[in-house]
């Protein structure tokens, strides 16, 4: 393979080209920036990875990541597509530090005004910081011999062929860095829809979902009698509160703590402030810990106003040699904890197209991601609208799928078999019409006539204990 430069004056712009090899270039080294440099290090020569923010060396945030400071979750279906990128990496956290355990058996979740039921499922989960998950997946894309990294870079367009039918390399500043497949993983703040309206291209149709989201977040020393031993608290908000927290145990013996809020002021920043919003959630566990336990750090503020999500997968028309993938494809409301997983399942996606061949590879790219975009963005987005304030549309069958899954949630509380099918799509292991086969649906509907007999049965105990 011939490594060496060459540079040849296209107007007032220089092309670098390496003669007789076939590039990639990947723009933002963000999470699904690295696992598609991943997968691209398989077929290209040579896959370089531009990214506008300096890369830390060790575990820390990154300026341009700013939910790097708040919660993260890596979900079953996650854990296990980076498995099949990066064998062994459970492990590999898990010896650094990671906590991992059963979703189900080792955590609370407090749905429907109480816990789901709680039994051995099987379905593993990763608990760590973002940074640290980041660091160790950029070490090993490190390690693959024809990945460079190229960091205090901006990108600032797209190179194009004269009839703009292929995408031939991307532009920095006055120079243009040409390749053979270019992978927009910028996230959110992706240009890619304006730098394709440039070219003539119609921008992809744009799908939000106000969610006038806030929330804090704190580090808190973890001890061991905390929650009985439990890694996990979820405690999504109700229509009613708006209101809602997560408590994951993390790496380093400490507690991630963020408390969110819908349509409201975000939980204060300052101790007291914080603690006193976590006694106003539906349930109390996450109180009773940062009421007693030491905080550590500072807290961290921000808002995500709405989830997006792009439909590429619509486009008639689209340039060859180009892919936009992560969160500049569909970015979700970060309660759910998706946004790793569905980058990582896109980058196997990607793989299974790639070994396809590269032919039409756009097309059957953002068909594939948009049919696992669907399972996340139907569960965010159906949730969503149960608050009144969010701004979407209520069909008839999104209104009976809110209704149906919360009766769900209230059958999970004494079935696991319906907390396991809950979570199992939860996780995204499953489609969401797995909730709805009829074993499921028949065990839901048994469940609340199970509910309602006892209903009286425990009102009445509880009025005899409090007369007590």
């Amino acid at each position: 393979m011939n490594n060496e430069l060459r540079s040849n004056f296209l107007g007032d712009r220089v092309t670098y080209k390496i003669p007789n090899e076939e590039r990639a270039v990947v723009i933002g080294a963000s999470m699904a920036g690295l696992l598609t440099a991943r997968v691209l290090a398989e077929r290209y020569d040579k896959v370089i990875v531009l990214e506008r923010d300096e890369l830390p060396t060790s575990v820390e945030n990154r300026r341009g990541v700013p939910q790097g400071l708040h919660t993260h979750g890596l979900l079953a279906g996650g854990r296990e597509a980076l498995e099949q990128l990066f064998p062994g990496i459970s492990a590999e956290c898990v010896s650094n530090g990671a906590i991992s355990g059963d979703i189900l058996q080792e955590s609370r979740w407090f749905m429907e005004g109480a816990c789901h039921a709680r039994f051995a499922s099987g379905l593993t989960g990763l608990l760590m910081t973002r940074p640290f998950l980041e660091s160790v997946v950029r070490e090993r894309v490190r390690r693959l011999a024809n990945v460079e990294f190229r960091d205090n870079i901006a990108v600032t367009g797209l190179a194009a062929s004269p009839a703009k039918d292929r995408i031939t390399g991307v532009t920095v500043g006055e120079e243009v860095l040409e390749s053979s497949l270019v992978v927009d993983a910028t996230g959110r703040g992706s240009r890619s829809p304006q730098w394709l309206e440039a070219m003539g291209y119609p921008k992809p149709e744009e799908e939000r979902v106000e969610v006038g989201l806030r929330y804090t977040t704190r580090f808190f020393k973890r001890r061991q009698e905390d929650l009985d031993g439990d890694m996990a608290v979820i405690i999504p908000p109700t229509p009613s509160g708006k209101r809602g927290g997560v408590m994951l145990a993390q790496e380093g013996g400490r507690w991630t703590v963020t408390l969110i809020s819908h349509f409201g002021p975000a939980a204060p920043a300052d101790l007291d402030g914080f603690v006193e919003f976590s006694r106003t959630l539906p349930a109390p566990y996450i109180h009773e810990v940062v009421r007693r336990v030491k905080p550590q750090g500072d807290a961290s503020s921000t808002r995500f106003p709405a989830s997006v999500r792009r439909h590429y997968e619509r486009l008639k028309r689209f340039p060859q040699g180009y892919l936009v993938t992560g969160d500049a494809l569909s970015s979700f409301n970060p309660i759910y904890g998706q946004g790793m997983t569905v980058a990582a399942l896109e980058a196997v996606a990607l793989k299974g197209c790639l070994a396809e061949g590269t032919t039409d590879l756009a097309r059957r790219f953002f068909a594939r991601a948009s049919k696992i975009v669907d399972i996340p963005w139907s569960m965010a987005v159906g949730n969503d609208l149960r608050m009144p304030e969010t701004t979407g549309p209520r069909s008839a069958a999104v209104r009976m799928i809110n209704a149906y899954i919360g009766k769900l949630h209230k059958a999970a509380h004494h079935d696991p078999a319906v907390a396991f099918a809950f979570h199992q799509v939860g996780n995204l292991l499953r489609p969401p019409s797995h909730i709805l086969h009829p074993r499921v649906a028949a065990r839901v509907f048994w469940g609340n006539l199970r509910s309602r007999a006892l209903a009286p049965a425990v009102a009445g105990a509880l009025g005899s204990n409090l007369a007590q």
